[in-house]
């Protein structure tokens, strides 16, 4: 049961958490000091600092067999098709250090200025075939459902017309609104399979925007919006040289990929 008047069960006044100063400080007539509520905190493994999320939401009923279809298309390709994970990627700014940034050397680590000057922000929208390893990626202006039909449609005209387009993207309103599913129902070679709602995690195409922003974007320097677009397309053309498909697994009641 929730006792509002003892620390920790609720917020402080001001604060909006607890530390060992103010537990001591509302315990003042006990005498303890921030050192004792420590150890008394250690005592009971209660860490007041620290928070975990979670997420609120309604069991699907449908997760694991919707999880296990993912997982069947990433098993094995159907026949005379081609298997593709979608998503944006959004907000990626355009920075570069104010100053030089001194590489590394023996001994001493790089060291990089710590202001940095803007240069606006860029949207990509990508699509990894997940037998190959392949990718494709676009610069968007916006993020809506003009943007996605007008990506639809580069895949439509580049993929061999006679393989069907198995399509593995998330509930994002760009691909679920009524404009881009109803080019989807007149283009019945693009076969649609959504991921579970707060499941992106199973699209694939999330690794690879993992491994750009680790390999490029995290400590890259782009001096305009047009030079972040351009370094990520360099970047999507070199991987594409040395591309492979993921050995994903999937750690749930579904069988695992690899």
């Amino acid at each position: 049961m929730v006792r509002p008047d003892l620390p920790g069960s609720a917020k402080p006044a001001i604060d909006s958490q607890w530390t060992h100063r103010l537990i001591a400080k509302s315990l003042a007539t006990t005498g303890i000091s921030p050192s004792q509520v420590g150890r008394v905190l250690a005592d009971l493994d209660l860490k007041p600092h620290l928070v975990r999320g979670w997420l609120t939401r309604p069991d699907d009923p449908d997760f694991s067999s919707k999880a296990a279809a993912l997982c069947l298309l990433y098993l094995r390709c159907p026949p005379r098709s081609v298997v593709l994970s979608v998503d944006e990627k959004t907000a990626v700014q355009a920075r570069s250090r104010r100053h030089p940034t001194r590489r590394a050397r023996p001994g001493d680590a790089e060291h990089r200025e710590f202001e940095y000057r803007r240069h606006g922000t860029a949207s990509i929208v990508a699509a990894l075939d997940v037998h190959t390893g392949q990718v494709l990626v676009e610069d968007i202006a916006r993020n809506n459902s003009v943007t996605f039909i007008r990506f639809l449609r580069l895949l439509d005209r580049a993929i061999d017309p006679a393989l069907s387009i198995h399509l593995v993207m998330d509930n994002g309103s760009s691909h679920i609104s009524k404009a881009p599913r109803a080019w989807l129902a007149g283009h019945p070679r693009f076969v649609v399979h959504h991921t579970p709602k707060h499941a992106s995690w199973l699209n694939q195409v999330e690794i690879f925007f993992s491994i750009l922003a680790c390999r490029l974007l995290r400590r890259g320097e782009f001096t305009s919006r047009q030079d972040l677009i351009d370094q990520i397309g360099e970047f999507a053309l070199a991987y594409d040289d040395e591309g492979r498909p993921f050995r994903w697994t999937y750690d749930g009641i579904p069988p695992k990929a690899a």
